[in-house]
């Protein structure tokens, strides 16, 4: 319960909390009123003040910008008016400038004419000279013209010679191919299948042996007759530089047929066992030299790259024999250095992985040897702990037969005649009878 005392009777009454609440409630809510009244009072006279003052102030600023713009306008007149006189007075000047020059024009004029007249004589015998120089280099330019003229007819000719020689030489050497495909075509006829095929292979052998003195001293260009694994190539070709490393090796498979054959063979019926020879002879390239398919367009542009079939792998015709082994070998040239550098490196790696494998061997041989040792040492150690508890029983056993020696010699010494026939009346007899005798 809260106490309320009267502030005018002074008397002092109890309320319920609820009641006590609602009364503070009451109270606080009227001050509160009041307050906010006061305040919303306060702030609208503020208002009216701030209002006022900023019209005030706007008018000022308004009617100071007037006088201020009026000023402008009077200033930008009286400019105005002062170039006006400005350029009427420079007019005046320009005019007056220009009659001068008028006059001096014409004075100029007049001067001009007296010594034209003067001139017209010595004008008529320069032209006079300028025209004989004239008429004296056209005709120089006539006769060079026809000089001109002369040189490019003979320079016709000449061509039309030339090409004429050209043409009958041409026709001379197409005659001899057209001959000498016809040789070859009877040539072919005449093969054999073997023959046919021997002939490709010696053609190119041929061509190698032309240069391999000048620019293959150190390649091994021999025939593949290894046939231990069953199969085998024609030619391996192998180099190697000064110290013996070995940077390019190729497999060429050489093949040709004759034109009346009925059954033809394609170029990718070889490639599989082209692909194998090269793995089984451990050559980084493949090559194979075709006639087959004379007509297919593909393999009559040139060096012709199937390694999307097989790695490493080319078809070309004979005539790029030659350039397939300079391209490649020159390319294997370059990364000659990079070979051998991995060359050493792999030395390198196969000296550690040595050392490596001679320590663990040590290791090993010692780990096995200290292993044997300890198991004998174990085992011997073992046998003396043996030893020790087999004297230990013995010791034992003599200890207790040392004590029952002890035992039974002092039964021994306490025995007697009086003992032993004690609770014996037959013994006792016996021995007494001994005692009279």
């Amino acid at each position: 319960m809260q106490e309320i005392k009267c502030p005018k009777c002074g008397e002092v009454f109890q309320v319920d909390e609820t009641g006590y609440a609602a009364i503070v409630k009451q109270v606080r809510d009227r001050e509160f009123t009041k307050e906010i009244q006061e305040r919303l009072a306060q702030f609208q006279t503020e208002k009216e003040s701030a209002v006022t003052l900023a019209k005030t102030a706007t008018a000022k600023a308004y009617d100071v910008a007037l006088a201020k713009k009026a000023m402008e306008i009077n200033d930008l007149k009286n400019q105005l008016d002062m170039q006006k006189v400005a350029q009427a007075s420079n007019l005046q000047e320009a005019l007056n400038k220009k009659e001068l020059e008028l006059v001096q024009k014409e004075q100029q004029i007049a001067e001009l004419t007296a010594r034209l007249q003067s001139s017209e004589t010595a004008k008529e015998l320069a032209v006079n000279k300028v025209i004989s120089e004239k008429q004296q280099e056209l005709f120089n330019k006539e006769q060079n013209i026809l000089q001109l003229t002369s040189q490019v007819e003979n320079s016709k000719k000449e061509s039309a010679i030339r090409e004429q020689n050209i043409i009958s030489t041409y026709e001379e050497k197409l005659k001899f191919k057209d001959e000498e495909i016809e040789r070859y075509k009877d040539f072919k006829l005449r093969q054999s299948t073997k023959m046919v095929g021997e002939s490709l292979e010696q053609h190119c052998e041929i061509e190698f042996n032309k240069l391999r003195a000048t620019g293959f001293q150190n390649a091994y260009f021999e025939k593949d007759n290894d046939a231990r694994t069953g199969s085998k190539g024609d030619y391996i070709y192998r180099e190697a530089d000064e110290d013996g490393t070995e940077f390019i090796s190729i497999m060429f498979e050489m093949k040709n047929e004759m034109d009346a054959t009925a059954t033809k063979k394609k170029n990718e019926d070889f490639f599989k066992e082209l692909d194998k020879d090269r793995r089984e002879k451990n050559c980084e390239y493949a090559v194979l030299v075709s006639m087959l398919e004379s007509e297919n367009e593909l393999y009559n542009t040139g060096i012709v790259d199937v390694s999307y079939r097989y790695p490493k792998m080319y078809v070309i015709r004979p005539q790029f024999f030659i350039p397939i082994i300079t391209l490649l070998r020159n390319a294997a040239q370059n990364s000659l250095e990079y070979r051998k550098e991995l060359s050493v490196i792999k030395t390198q790696n196969i000296d550690i992985s040595n050392f490596e494998n001679d320590l663990n061997e040590f290791k090993d041989k010692f780990s096995r040897n200290y292993r044997l040792a300890s198991e004998k040492f174990k085992k011997a150690i073992e046998e003396i702990d043996k030893t020790i508890d087999h004297l230990q029983k013995t010791k034992e056993a003599l200890m207790s037969s040392e004590n029952n020696l002890r035992l039974a010699n002092n039964k021994a010494e306490d025995l007697s005649i009086k003992r032993l026939t004690r609770n014996n009346p037959t013994m006792a007899a016996k021995f007494a009878e001994l005692d009279e005798d």
